[in-house]
Protein backbone atom coordinates (compact mmCIF):
# COMPACT_ATOMS: atom_id res chain seq x y z
CA UNK A 1 0.00 0.00 0.00
CA UNK A 2 1.36 3.45 -0.86
CA UNK A 3 1.92 5.88 1.99
CA UNK A 4 -0.70 8.32 0.66
CA UNK A 5 -3.25 5.50 0.44
CA UNK A 6 -2.45 4.56 4.05
CA UNK A 7 -2.84 8.19 5.14
CA UNK A 8 -6.26 8.34 3.46
CA UNK A 9 -7.28 5.05 5.07
CA UNK A 10 -6.10 5.93 8.60
CA UNK A 11 -9.01 6.90 10.81
CA UNK A 12 -9.42 6.97 14.58
CA UNK A 13 -11.05 3.65 15.44
CA UNK A 14 -12.54 3.45 18.92
CA UNK A 15 -14.34 0.09 18.83
CA UNK A 16 -12.53 -3.24 18.60
CA UNK A 17 -13.35 -6.92 18.29
CA UNK A 18 -12.17 -9.44 20.88
CA UNK A 19 -9.70 -10.90 18.36
CA UNK A 20 -6.09 -10.71 19.54
CA UNK A 21 -3.49 -8.78 17.57
CA UNK A 22 -0.73 -11.00 16.21
CA UNK A 23 2.71 -10.72 17.77
CA UNK A 24 4.11 -9.92 14.32
CA UNK A 25 1.73 -6.98 13.90
CA UNK A 26 2.50 -5.65 17.39
CA UNK A 27 6.20 -5.92 16.68
CA UNK A 28 5.80 -4.02 13.38
CA UNK A 29 3.80 -1.23 15.04
CA UNK A 30 6.47 -0.90 17.74
CA UNK A 31 9.22 -1.03 15.11
CA UNK A 32 7.63 1.93 13.32
CA UNK A 33 7.84 3.92 16.57
CA UNK A 34 11.38 2.80 17.33
CA UNK A 35 12.57 3.82 13.86
CA UNK A 36 10.81 7.20 13.84
CA UNK A 37 13.16 10.17 13.53
CA UNK A 38 14.09 12.22 16.58
CA UNK A 39 15.86 15.54 16.92
CA UNK A 40 19.63 15.07 16.71
CA UNK A 41 18.98 11.31 16.94
CA UNK A 42 18.74 11.62 20.74
CA UNK A 43 16.01 8.96 20.91
CA UNK A 44 14.21 10.08 24.10
CA UNK A 45 11.11 7.95 23.42
CA UNK A 46 10.21 4.97 25.61
CA UNK A 47 7.39 2.60 24.69
CA UNK A 48 5.26 0.67 27.16
CA UNK A 49 3.27 -2.17 25.57
CA UNK A 50 0.18 -2.84 27.66
CA UNK A 51 -1.98 -5.94 27.25
CA UNK A 52 -3.15 -6.45 30.83
CA UNK A 53 -6.94 -5.94 30.81
CA UNK A 54 -7.07 -4.48 34.32
CA UNK A 55 -4.34 -1.96 33.51
CA UNK A 56 -6.11 -0.98 30.29
CA UNK A 57 -9.34 -0.39 32.26
CA UNK A 58 -7.48 1.80 34.75
CA UNK A 59 -5.87 3.78 31.92
CA UNK A 60 -9.29 4.31 30.32
CA UNK A 61 -10.17 6.49 33.33
CA UNK A 62 -6.87 8.38 33.50
CA UNK A 63 -8.39 11.46 31.90
CA UNK A 64 -11.78 13.14 32.06
CA UNK A 65 -12.94 12.10 28.56
CA UNK A 66 -11.65 10.52 25.40
CA UNK A 67 -9.84 7.47 26.82
CA UNK A 68 -12.75 5.03 27.14
CA UNK A 69 -11.64 2.92 24.18
CA UNK A 70 -8.60 1.79 26.18
CA UNK A 71 -10.87 -0.45 28.28
CA UNK A 72 -11.83 -2.49 25.23
CA UNK A 73 -8.75 -2.40 23.02
CA UNK A 74 -6.58 -5.48 22.53
CA UNK A 75 -3.33 -3.70 23.36
CA UNK A 76 -2.03 -0.20 23.86
CA UNK A 77 1.32 1.51 23.63
CA UNK A 78 2.06 4.35 26.05
CA UNK A 79 4.69 6.68 24.64
CA UNK A 80 6.86 8.57 27.09
CA UNK A 81 9.74 10.92 26.43
CA UNK A 82 12.75 11.25 28.69
CA UNK A 83 12.87 15.03 29.10
CA UNK A 84 16.43 14.79 30.43
CA UNK A 85 17.59 13.49 27.02
CA UNK A 86 15.98 16.06 24.75
CA UNK A 87 13.95 19.24 24.95
CA UNK A 88 12.12 17.99 21.85
CA UNK A 89 10.59 14.99 23.64
CA UNK A 90 7.03 16.09 22.81
CA UNK A 91 7.76 16.42 19.11
CA UNK A 92 9.81 13.21 19.03
CA UNK A 93 7.10 11.17 20.78
CA UNK A 94 4.41 12.70 18.56
CA UNK A 95 6.30 11.61 15.46
CA UNK A 96 6.69 8.09 16.90
CA UNK A 97 2.96 7.94 17.70
CA UNK A 98 2.14 9.09 14.17
CA UNK A 99 4.40 6.49 12.59
CA UNK A 100 2.82 3.74 14.73
CA UNK A 101 -0.66 5.01 13.86
CA UNK A 102 0.17 4.79 10.14
CA UNK A 103 1.72 1.32 10.48
CA UNK A 104 -1.40 0.11 12.30
CA UNK A 105 -3.55 1.42 9.43
CA UNK A 106 -1.27 -0.23 6.85
CA UNK A 107 -1.70 -3.55 8.71
CA UNK A 108 -5.49 -3.17 8.80
CA UNK A 109 -5.57 -2.63 12.57
CA UNK A 110 -7.77 -0.10 14.30
CA UNK A 111 -6.00 2.53 16.36
CA UNK A 112 -6.69 5.74 18.22
CA UNK A 113 -4.25 8.22 19.75
CA UNK A 114 -5.29 9.05 23.30
CA UNK A 115 -3.78 12.40 24.29
CA UNK A 116 -2.50 12.45 27.88
CA UNK A 117 -0.06 15.37 27.95
CA UNK A 118 -1.65 18.45 29.53
CA UNK A 119 -4.91 16.60 30.29
CA UNK A 120 -6.65 15.98 33.62
CA UNK A 121 -8.73 13.17 35.10
CA UNK A 122 -12.36 13.64 36.14
CA UNK A 123 -11.12 14.42 39.67
CA UNK A 124 -8.83 17.14 38.32
CA UNK A 125 -5.62 15.18 38.83
CA UNK A 126 -2.97 15.29 36.11
CA UNK A 127 -3.53 12.51 33.56
CA UNK A 128 0.24 12.29 33.21
CA UNK A 129 0.73 11.62 36.92
CA UNK A 130 -2.18 9.18 36.93
CA UNK A 131 -0.69 7.16 34.07
CA UNK A 132 2.77 7.17 35.65
CA UNK A 133 1.25 5.85 38.87
CA UNK A 134 -0.73 3.11 37.08
CA UNK A 135 2.35 2.02 35.10
CA UNK A 136 4.63 2.42 38.13
CA UNK A 137 7.01 4.83 36.39
CA UNK A 138 8.87 6.73 39.08
CA UNK A 139 11.43 8.66 37.05
CA UNK A 140 10.36 12.35 37.05
CA UNK A 141 11.98 13.01 33.68
CA UNK A 142 9.69 10.46 31.99
CA UNK A 143 6.83 12.48 30.45
CA UNK A 144 3.89 10.98 28.60
CA UNK A 145 2.57 12.32 25.31
CA UNK A 146 -0.11 9.75 24.59
CA UNK A 147 -1.29 6.20 24.42
CA UNK A 148 -2.06 4.41 21.17
CA UNK A 149 -5.08 2.10 21.52
CA UNK A 150 -4.88 -0.88 19.16
CA UNK A 151 -7.22 -3.65 18.10
CA UNK A 152 -8.95 -5.45 15.30
CA UNK A 153 -11.53 -2.89 14.16
CA UNK A 154 -15.19 -3.48 15.06
CA UNK A 155 -16.18 -0.46 13.01
CA UNK A 156 -15.28 0.71 9.56
CA UNK A 157 -14.92 4.33 8.64
CA UNK A 158 -14.84 5.72 5.14
CA UNK A 159 -11.37 6.60 3.93
CA UNK A 160 -10.56 10.21 3.26
CA UNK A 161 -10.59 11.38 -0.35
CA UNK A 162 -8.77 14.19 -2.09
CA UNK A 163 -12.00 16.20 -1.80
CA UNK A 164 -11.54 16.14 1.99
CA UNK A 165 -8.28 18.08 1.67
CA UNK A 166 -8.67 21.81 2.32
CA UNK A 167 -6.33 23.28 -0.26
CA UNK A 168 -7.17 26.74 1.11
CA UNK A 169 -4.74 25.94 3.92
CA UNK A 170 -1.85 25.91 1.42
CA UNK A 171 -0.16 29.27 0.88
CA UNK A 172 2.44 29.86 -1.82
CA UNK A 173 5.10 32.45 -1.25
Amino acid sequence: MSLLRTIKKRRSIRRYTEEAISEKDLKNVLLAGLLAPTSQNRRPCEFYLIRDREVLKQLSKAKKAGAGMLADCNAAIAVFGDSSKADTWIEDCSIALSYMNLEAAALGLGSCWVQMHLRNSASGASAEETVRKILQIEQDSMRIVGILALGEPAEEMKAYTEEDADWGKVHSI
